[in-house]
């Protein structure tokens, strides 16, 4: 639909939903200005005629990968299910979901119960086949946009294991050494407590026993 059709009277009357997602906790603590032009849709909301407005920011730091769990995108699911959300509004498609099953499903909900989808290009019906067919490439150029991103970090870290210079993230009580490599923390206690647990697993022969031990131990 057109950005200056007015929304039908049946649809304002149920709540707006604004989805609020960033992938990663890094983007959480530093991208502050997608968090505040994201939590700013509230505004667009009123601004369409919607009085009963949800925000749901639970997915903050979650991947829309489908890889793991989104409270937050779940209980959306259920409240469109229910008919209770007459909109849901994303800065993005890649706000909601990156890959094409949670995607399709959510705009299948939205047209079973004929709530808009509205972001910052517009409003969208997913009863009407134009409409439809629209957030359908949005949601697969958003899906292709991450296989993208994953090979470049794939081939960016083969490039790097191939020069010797891959640095990956090592256990508590391990470091990188620049000279030596991987190497025991400085910190005497943490090296003394990695002694005793290895110590333990070569006594026990199992990673479940040196817990069980470990555990006793401290009670």
């Amino acid at each position: 639909m057109k950005n200056t059709d007015v929304l039908p009277a049946a649809v304002l009357r149920r709540k707006a939903v604004v989805y609020v997602r960033q992938s990663t906790q890094t983007q959480v603590q530093n991208n502050l200005e997608s968090q505040r032009r994201q939590y700013e849709l509230v505004e667009e909301a009123r601004r369409r005629g919607f009085v009963h407005i949800e925000v749901i920011d639970d997915d903050l730091g979650r991947s829309a990968s489908g890889m793991v769990a989104r409270p937050g995108f779940d209980r959306l699911v259920a409240w469109l299910c229910a008919g209770e959300v007459g909109a849901v509004l994303c800065f993005d498609a890649s706000r909601l979901a990156r890959n094409g099953r949670d995607w399709h499903h959510l705009l299948e909900l939205c047209g079973l119960v004929e709530a808009r989808v509205i972001d910052l290009d517009g409003v969208y019906d997913p009863c009407r086949p134009n409409d439809r067919l629209l957030l359908g490439m949005k949601g697969s150029i958003s899906e292709f946009e991450l296989g993208v991103l994953r090979a470049r970090m794939f081939e960016a870290a083969r490039a790097k294991a191939q020069r010797g210079e891959l640095r990956i993230s090592v256990p508590i009580g391990y470091v990188w050494h620049r000279e030596i490599g991987l190497g025991f923390d400085p910190d005497l206690r943490l090296q003394e407590v990695i002694r005793l647990i290895f110590a333990r697993f070569r006594k026990l022969g199992s990673a479940r026993q040196v817990m069980i031990s470990l555990t006793a131990q401290c009670h």
